[in-house]
């Protein structure tokens, strides 16, 4: 396991590369969640690329890393659809399959406060190989739990660089993939449904509207508080905004609660767009949006 190192940021953009997901999301947005049995009306219907993995590469190409998705999708419409806007958004594409199989679909559910249900059919997904896929020293690779633990476990194998896990959804991590980790990302019902991350060397949790912390070997050592949003229009691209944003500021040299900060801005304005994969800022605007003056340059301006 590589180590994470804290220092001044770089001058040349991070390279993030996802191994994961990539979903068509057919979200239906009614002014409230069903019950069991239950049929709510008046909902309104929208298609959209989605797929943790695939969120969380365009948020890295919208940051200004260079982003990389390893995935696949079939040979379909969704498929073509997916590939064409993952590459308008500045992600290179050439990594993912193609494959005699549907692309995968998530079924999504939204209320109209941003609280959502969602049904994942992995289609192509489920076929995810890394192939002859290899990555540089100089790369981080992010993964996450939609496509088969095997493949992110070969993943982490063959990582020179940083190698970060997104453990959701929520399942038992292989030893050796947890034992690969240099950060793990959850959210905090995550957290407690996986009891081995108490002993994770670096582990960030998101707890919603009370920010975010970081966690070494089961020491709280930094936290940042929410971004507060009162215009919540979708909550599903929020998680991977974050998780982008976090690695990639890690990447940067920012320490834990800047970085944590930056990400905690990333999540804010995702949530404000109702798109699972939304517009962002540059990574610089939210590092200086959130950066904390030192006493030095705070007593100068006074």
């Amino acid at each position: 396991m590589s180590t994470s190192v804290q220092s001044s940021a770089p001058t040349v953009p991070s390279t993030l590369t996802v191994v994961g997901s990539i979903n068509l999301d057919i979200t239906a947005t009614a002014s409230r969640l069903p019950s069991p049995g239950e049929t709510v009306g008046g909902a309104v219907l929208r298609q959209q690329p989605g797929g943790k993995g695939a969120n969380q590469a365009v948020a890295a190409a919208r940051l200004g890393g260079s982003s990389r998705m390893v995935g696949a999708v079939g040979q379909d419409d969704a498929g073509r659809t997916l590939m064409s806007a993952m590459a308008d958004a500045g992600v290179d594409v050439q990594d993912i399959a193609t494959l005699d199989a549907a692309t995968g679909t998530a079924l999504v559910l939204v209320d109209s406060d941003g609280e959502n249900q969602i049904v994942v059919c992995p289609g192509a997904n489920g076929s995810v190989d890394l192939g002859g896929t290899t990555f540089r020293d100089d790369e981080a690779v992010l993964c996450q739990l939609e496509v088969d633990q095997a493949v992110v476990l070969e993943a982490a194998r063959r990582t020179k660089g940083f190698f970060a896990l997104n453990a959701a959804p929520a399942a038992p991590i292989l030893p050796e993939l947890l034992d690969r980790c240099d950060l793990v990302i959850v959210n905090e019902t995550e957290y407690e449904l996986i009891p081995a991350l108490r002993h994770a060397p670096l582990v960030a949790v998101t707890y919603g509207g009370d920010g975010s912390a970081i966690f070494v070997d089961g020491e709280r050592v930094a936290e940042a508080p929410a971004v507060r949003v009162t215009d919540i229009a979708n909550t599903i691209g929020a998680g991977d905004a974050f998780c982008a944003a976090l690695v990639l500021a890690l990447q940067d040299g920012l320490d834990y609660t800047h970085a944590l900060a930056v990400a905690n801005a990333v999540g804010a304005d995702a949530v404000r767009d109702a798109s699972s994969q939304p517009a962002l800022k540059s990574l610089e605007h939210y590092i200086e949006a959130t950066r904390v003056p030192d006493a030095a340059t705070s007593a100068a301006t006074k």
